[in-house]
């Protein structure tokens, strides 16, 4: 089942390499099946968006993702009520995933898909600043240059002074700054809470910032109509099983390993963009998704050379 905790397995010294290859594969697999899964979630949201009030796709996503990830915790006999889940940590968290959700899910309604994935990338670029900044980790000069190399990439895309520029792309900026305090917090949280505590809580920050968000669109709620109930099922079918394959992917091979396959949702995302709602790419928009990634996977590379 998905949301199982991982069991060790006893592994000798002489198939040890065969078994961590085999599980890294595996891993990336699941990693890159996750990414591909938000790009479908962003895909039926914006969706969604075309026909109803942008607060309340956040409220009914946000609600059926909330009670699917309770009943599993239910199921596994996990309370969604405990001292872990209202540490300060933990609250800190769930106040920057409504942060994050909110300005992303803005993002991908009101600009191109394709654009705001892009940005989006640049997260675990700001999650290493960050835990530099707030953990007092080290990063070496080498990285420090790659993360101002990735910011840039943003700044590329965004286009400030340029005539593409558009005060709605900072939407997806503010929105990956939110997600980057999110992962950070979540480096601090209590180990205790399981996938589906997590799942569930997240999911309610989407409908907190959705019902936050309705004062300000003061737009009424509409009754859905058959094709928007299938386009936030699909959403809230999609974040479910991405949110699984990445919980799987991140207990099933060495997190080095998987990680730089995130970067794989960036071509579903632009694919999903330019195929689906017509969308283009323009030459700042390559470059400046070019700079991200390989600053962020030279990131990833050079902190598991530090780390053995």
């Amino acid at each position: 089942m998905f949301f199982a905790r991982s069991r060790a397995r006893d592994v000798t010294p002489a198939d040890r390499p065969a078994a961590v290859d085999k599980a890294n594969i595996l891993g990336s697999v699941w990693m890159v099946a996750a990414m591909a899964a938000f790009a479908v979630e962003d895909v039926f949201i914006k969706a969604a968006a075309r026909s109803l009030p942008i607060a309340e796709v956040m409220v009914l996503f946000g609600l059926g993702g909330a009670v699917l990830f309770a009943g599993f915790a239910l199921i596994c006999g996990e309370r969604l009520i405990s001292a872990a889940v209202w540490s300060p940590v933990m609250r800190l968290r769930m106040l920057f995933e409504i942060f994050g959700r909110l300005f992303y899910t803005l993002a991908i309604a009101l600009t191109p898909l394709s654009s705001a994935t892009v940005i989006l990338q640049a997260t675990p670029i700001v999650v290493v600043a960050g835990a530099a900044a707030v953990f007092g980790e080290k990063v070496g000069i080498r990285r420090w240059i790659a993360i101002l190399i990735g910011l840039a990439g943003v700044v590329v895309i965004i286009g400030p002074g340029t005539d593409s520029f558009s005060l709605l792309s900072i939407l997806a900026v503010v929105g990956m700054l939110g997600f980057a305090g999110r992962d950070l917090a979540s480096r601090a949280a209590p180990a205790g809470v399981s996938t589906a505590i997590l799942g569930f809580y997240g999911f309610l920050a989407i409908i907190v910032a959705g019902a936050a968000y309705s004062f300000w669109e003061g737009a009424a709620f509409l009754w859905p109509d058959g094709v928007s109930v299938l386009n936030l099922s699909g959403a809230v079918f999609a974040g479910i099983a991405a949110y699984a394959c990445l919980m799987k992917a991140m207990r099933t091979g060495e997190v080095s390993a998987v990680t730089p396959f995130r970067y794989s949702r960036l071509l579903f995302g632009v694919a999903f963009g330019v195929l689906l709602f017509d969308e283009t790419l323009s030459p700042q928009m390559v470059l400046g998704s070019a700079l991200i990634v390989c600053s962020g996977l030279f990131i990833l590379w050079r902190g598991r050379r530090v780390q053995k």
